[in-house]
């Protein structure tokens, strides 16, 4: 039997997974020339081209499919034997993965730092993106993230979801707004509105539910973060409907109930299962439950 490179077989599972070089160079952490190297040396070990160009993109062949999981089992067992000397979180020398907006982002991120520093000083944190729900389970799902804080309406067996916070809409605006004085639905919908969207969607569960009133709103500008609406707001007349924990970010704003009824609504922290003896991202996420009582109920 000829001797075989593990950590050849390591790039070619997620070459295999990615079907893209350049994604799985990122991945893997080198460059895409190493990563393109590394394919060609697994083409010569299985005598065949694993991964052909198709139109702009790269599609596995036949026998690529058919080595996809047995090189995925092989890995991972490979990883378990090799890891049989638990690693901690004190020892760990790791990056996790967070998807979230950034808001609560930017306050757990400093909380996690601090408190890492004694008990994780060799885990570093990346935050990425905040995304739709249905992107972040696909995120977790293709290990593109570790933990994800957002609203997850639903998760199946392969992902851990929690229920840390509950939340419902304040409306926010300048302290010398008019509408701080005289607020009514005519004078809220009189005025632009300021909405938060990490696609850039101009329309939200609100606008269905003015539709059902038979009325609408002016949706003046649409940005992809809570940390861009406390100077937006300062120096213009749009209004904006932000969770109510987003107040903390801007005590110079005036924060009053709409004139519309809203519901509360979830923020759940989210991994996938296969994560569940990981002790760096097991170590992070415990960490952010224990800022939220409901998480620790």
């Amino acid at each position: 039997m000829r001797t075989i490179d593990l950590n050849l077989l390591v790039a070619l599972d997620t070459l295999l997974e990615e079907a893209s070089v350049s994604s799985a160079a990122q991945r893997l952490g080198m460059s895409q020339p190493s990563a393109s190297a590394a394919l060609e040396r697994c083409r010569q070990l299985f005598g065949d081209p694993l991964l052909v160009r198709s139109g702009r993109r790269m599609a596995r062949t036949a026998r690529g499919d058919a080595l996809r999981d047995p090189v995925r089992s092989f890995v991972d067992h490979a990883r378990d034997l090799i890891g049989a000397a638990p690693e901690t979180a004190r020892t760990s020398q790791r990056t996790v993965r967070i998807v979230s907006s950034d808001f609560p982002a930017t306050t757990l991120l400093q909380r996690c730092w601090a408190a890492m520093r004694d008990s994780a000083p060799g885990i570093d944190l990346v935050l990425l993106a905040w995304r739709e729900s249905d992107e972040v389970v696909d995120a977790l799902a293709r290990d593109h993230a570790d933990i994800a804080i957002t609203v997850l309406p639903q998760a199946g067996s392969a992902f851990r979801r929690t229920e840390i916070y509950r939340d419902s809409y304040c409306l926010a605006m300048r302290r010398d707004h008019p509408l701080a004085s005289e607020l009514t639905m005519d004078r809220w919908l009189a005025y632009p509105h300021l909405v938060v969207s990490a696609k850039g969607a101009r329309r939200t569960p609100l606008d269905d539910q003015l539709t059902v009133m038979g009325r609408e709103r002016r949706v003046g500008i649409v940005v992809p973060g809570f940390m861009m609406v406390p100077p937006l707001l300062r120096h213009s007349d749009l209004v904006a409907m932000i969770p109510c924990g987003c107040s903390q970010i801007a005590d110079d704003l005036h924060y009053c109930d709409p004139p519309i009824a809203t519901e509360e609504f979830p923020l759940h922290l989210a991994t996938a299962a296969r994560s569940d003896s990981d002790c760096a991202i097991q170590h992070v996420a415990e960490l952010i439950r224990g800022y939220f009582p409901r998480a620790a109920k």
